[in-house]
């Protein structure tokens, strides 16, 4: 397939998200005073906008390639879900997954912003993994929807929704129906993601996650600690992004190290999860190795020219990687 026929592609794919969910609420204001109560600023308060956060955004690049994104998450039923429940059909994002609980705290993290200064951020969450009974319901959601999915994303954020037996029980299905697993994993559950598609750590969660240290500048180095993760895992393929080096391959016997596009960095914010986005698409189209990591690599840069957590703009991703001859 060409550029152009990638693209098309994508807009007939429908990715199942599962993970960690969030709202990010952000309150605009401006500083005049301080408090009579304590030594801090009185923000007068302008307005305040609520963002799909955590595998929200992955949701959002899904559906900017022109995918079908399908939320499968366990969230509560307080305010903040109720926010983000609404949040996520405003966007026109896919809820058929979408579990409330009344015993779980949905995740809101609150920025306070006067002028362009951040003063403080709150952060309502939990970390303490979801019931049995909620994982079986997770699980048995999850069942009904892979069949119908091209691939299934693991978006990880050490929140909860996402446990060994979850890991384990959804990985077993989709390999069932031949539907592939695209892994962005964090610290606790590292090592549960076995037999999955491609796993996607940055080089931090790599040397965390294998309690190993070594020169990512060695080609040879890095070359036996991705073999390693590979071989822990059973795992088909890694796919390591390794910030201003670029990113790496281990995929369908092959290895490709492509560097980073030089880019004007306004925020690295949300690059993971776009990269992971085009990583999935792209898997689901079982597109080369080279072409995998090129796209993926090309979209992570490219929204970090951007300021804020912004998903990929597809025409511009389009137009950059047919430039660059990257299919």
């Amino acid at each position: 397939m060409d550029i152009h026929q990638i693209f098309e592609a994508f807009n007939h794919l429908k990715v199942l998200v599962v993970g960690d969910v969030m709202l990010d609420s952000y309150v605009w204001g401006k500083v005049e005073r301080i408090s009579p109560e304590a030594p801090v600023p009185v923000v007068h308060v302008s307005h305040r906008e609520y963002r799909l956060g955590g595998a929200g955004n992955v949701l959002l690049n899904v559906q900017a390639l022109g995918a079908e994104a399908i939320v499968c998450t366990v969230i509560g039923t307080d305010g903040p879900g109720d926010l983000l429940e609404n949040s996520l059909k405003e966007k026109g994002l896919n809820c058929d997954g979408l579990i409330r609980s009344n015993d779980r705290v949905t995740t809101i993290k609150e920025r306070i912003i006067a002028g362009s200064q951040q003063v403080v951020r709150i952060d309502t969450e939990t970390e303490v993994s979801i019931s049995t009974e909620e994982q079986q319901l997770l699980i048995e959601t999850a069942k009904k929807l892979i069949p119908s999915c091209d691939v299934v994303i693991f978006e990880d954020y050490d929140k909860g929704v996402l446990t060994p037996g979850t890991i384990t029980a959804i990985t077993e299905l989709a390999n069932l129906h031949n539907v592939p697993t695209v892994v962005d994993p964090k610290k606790r559950n590292f090592l549960s993601y076995q037999h999955t598609t491609l796993f996607k750590p940055n080089l931090k969660e790599l040397r965390e996650g294998l309690k190993i240290d070594f020169d990512v500048d060695d080609p040879a180095q890095l070359q036996a600690v991705v073999e390693q993760l590979k071989s822990r895992l059973n795992a088909k393929g890694a796919l390591i992004t390794l910030s201003e080096r670029g990113v790496y391959i281990d995929y369908h016997n092959e290895c490709h190290k492509l560097p980073a596009h030089i880019r004007q960095i306004a925020d690295v914010s949300g690059a993971g999860d776009t990269v992971i986005s085009i990583a999935a698409c792209c898997v689901a189209l079982d597109l080369p190795p080279e072409a995998i990591a090129g796209i993926s690599n090309l979209g992570g840069g490219l929204v970090c020219e951007m300021v804020g957590v912004v998903p990929i703009n597809k025409d511009l991703l389009k137009a950059e990687a047919s430039k660059l001859g990257l299919a």
